[in-house]
């Protein structure tokens, strides 16, 4: 089968199965043919001993970045800017966020982004909710983009099928797109809606449009997708994108509820079988990963497992901080302590240093999660 011809098949198979006709596919206003679906940094980032974060300077050209009292740099920011989703998934952690509809507007999120980067944040990575929903997200990108190294976004994939070209000229470097699972019915019962096909088109969309890498995120569930994984290779190869197969993950106090236990498959196993199938394994230094280069039927297809249960390495490793999309610091995703509010001296009238003291007492509140 020629290169692209497997992709568009998923496409109209999905299609198929949620009512619709199956049509050529377009992306922007042009047709995109079947055998069109193109082939399309790690940085390393030298971290400095504690004892150099003191008195950063906004005008400081190469900022060096903050560390923990865990000897943990912090280089990245998860920049939440909505809680607003188009989906209804009944696994979703909000980012750990409570309910809130006090967004922040494009400047305040670049003034708070300009922050971060002058004590040493060098990534950007924008999530929601559904970050798509905001109709001003293309300005919020192209006003962050110059502050960093590298902005990227998760989405569920909603719109990257019409908008993937003008978030790559904004700024965006590369992309996360949620996907659980091929099968139309599934995706309904895990995400509340019928739009898998549109997601997938998507996700050429992206390809297409030259963001690079373009990550499928897999979250396994025990019984519901774990005999899919195979499946999602082959599609992520046929399409040209990654896989990142993520566990289902909670907080300690939810371990042992039912719920949870019920659905939670560990991937021990599938690493295991990565690992011995592997033509070569590359590590992410951000995050310490291990990313595999499986061979699949229509050519090779790099895979990343994500294991945050109980895992020591991966918390020793973090070096993200969260910011919510009312404002908020969060030192951990699952950990509900240490939240300093940064929104509300900023629209105070808060100088860049009183901003930038409220950023460091956030990182002195981090601590590993799994230790």
């Amino acid at each position: 089968m020629r290169e692209g011809c497997t992709a568009v098949s998923w496409i109209c198979k999905a299609t198929h199965m949620e009512g619709h006709v199956p049509v050529i596919l377009t992306i922007g206003s042009a047709p995109v043919w079947p055998c069109r679906v193109k082939a399309i940094l790690i940085r390393r980032i030298r971290y400095a001993s504690p004892s150099m974060t003191n008195g950063i300077q906004s005008d400081c050209a190469n900022p060096v970045p903050m560390v923990d009292s865990f000897g943990r740099p912090v280089s990245s920011l998860r920049l939440s800017v909505t809680q607003r989703c188009d989906l209804a998934c009944d696994h979703c952690h909000h980012e750990g966020q409570t309910p809130s509809v006090n967004e922040m507007t494009p400047l305040e999120i670049e003034s708070l982004v300009k922050v971060a980067s002058s004590l040493g944040v060098r990534s950007v990575k924008i999530t929601g909710g559904e970050p798509l929903m905001r109709d001003d997200i293309v300005d919020i990108i192209a006003r962050v983009s110059p502050l960093v190294k590298e902005v990227s976004l998760t989405t569920n994939g909603s719109d990257l099928d019409i908008r993937s070209e003008e978030l790559r000229r904004a700024g965006l470097a590369r992309v996360n797109v949620s996907l659980h699972t091929l099968d139309a019915n599934r995706y309904h019962r895990l995400c509340g809606v019928y739009q898998s096909a549109r997601v997938l088109k998507g996700i050429i969309a992206a390809v297409e449009a030259g963001l690079n890498p373009v990550k499928v995120n897999m979250v396994v569930f025990k019984g519901e997708n774990d005999g899919e994984i195979h499946e999602m290779m082959d599609f992520c190869s046929s399409v040209r994108a990654s896989l990142q197969l993520i566990e289902y993950e909670t907080d300690r106090e939810s371990l042992n509820g039912g719920s949870f236990a019920k659905r939670f498959y560990s991937l021990a196993g599938t690493e295991n079988m990565l690992a011995s199938q592997s033509v070569h394994v590359a590590v992410n230094e951000l995050h310490r990963r291990k990313r595999y280069k499986i061979p699949v039927k229509d050519g090779f297809v790099n895979v990343e497992v994500v294991r945050p249960m109980h895992n020591t390495e991966f918390c020793s490793h973090c070096t993200r901080l969260r910011m919510s999309s009312d404002g908020l610091l969060k030192p951990c995703l699952l950990d509900q302590a240490g939240h300093v509010d940064v929104l509300t001296p900023l629209r105070s009238g808060a100088s860049d240093r009183e901003l930038r003291e409220l950023f460091l007492e956030a990182v002195k509140n981090r601590k590993p999660y799994w230790s």
